[in-house]
């Protein structure tokens, strides 16, 4: 799906946890380079090599990965992205969230203690490939770790934005060239209507919207949600409308 020159959101069917699920990757890149943010579950590495194909886009111009948090669905192909180019792109992250890809510490919300309830549901077959899964998730060396209002220099220029809430390291991702934001998790959008972070997947519920807040220093024309996708109808003004609400409940509270 195309959001403007230079910008493609990757839509990925993925099947994990009970449940089916349409994932959305971005893939930047101008003459000299790309970059991938997120990357899907375990074992979408072949589709996202054949959505690049299909762009006429080799693996050779992929020069750096941005994962905007630990969790498996972002995180589950890079291992192989960094076989396939031999550990020649870089991998970045924030450092809250790099000992968990890294695996010194079990991912928070994907690791047999946290999951046992969904694990309890599951039918026999889905039950062993979960739990093998949540015991040997995804690896990979974060390379150079990011901070808030840090600029990637790829692409034109991509602005890192601290977003903590649904995860300690969540970040997202201001594209200066074209305007878009890149919420990863910060928000959905359903049927192109933003809304504001999934509870149930939110560890800080307040954190996450108060991170928000932050949207609106950016002149916003594109929001490209990992779960719903593409938001372009007055983004910033439904990014605004869903902080005013969120303000308005504080206050009556």
């Amino acid at each position: 799906m195309r959001v403007t020159k230079g910008v493609e959101i990757l839509e990925l069917e993925a099947e994990g946890f009970g449940g089916r699920a349409v994932l959305h990757p971005t893939l930047i890149w101008d003459d000299k380079e790309a970059i991938l943010i997120d990357t899907g579950m375990p074992g979408q590495y072949e589709k996202i090599i054949s959505a690049m194909s299909g762009l006429g886009m080799s693996l050779d111009k992929l020069k750096a990965v941005i994962l905007t948090h630990q969790d498996i669905d972002h995180i589950g192909s890079v291992p192989e992205i960094i076989q396939a180019t031999k550990g020649r792109i870089q991998v970045f992250a924030h450092e809250l969230d790099k000992p968990y890809i890294e695996g010194e510490i079990p991912l928070i919300k994907t690791n047999p203690r946290s999951m046992a309830k969904i694990l309890e549901s599951l039918p026999e077959d889905q039950y062993r490939k979960t739990l093998a899964l949540c015991e040997n998730p995804p690896k990979a060396k974060i390379d150079d770790t990011l901070s808030d209002g840090q600029e990637i220099p790829y692409c034109g220029g991509i602005k890192v934005l601290f977003t903590p809430g649904h995860t300690p390291g969540h970040i997202s991702l201001y594209l200066k060239n074209s305007k878009t934001l890149v919420a990863a998790d910060a928000m959905i959008c359903v049927e192109g209507n933003l809304r504001g972070p999934v509870e149930q997947t939110t560890l800080d519920m307040d954190t996450a919207l108060r991170s928000l807040e932050k949207f609106l220093e950016y002149d916003v024309e594109f929001v490209v949600c990992y779960h719903g996708g593409l938001c372009n109808m007055n983004a910033k003004g439904q990014i605004q409308d869903i902080i005013r609400k969120i303000t308005n409940v504080i206050e009556t509270d």
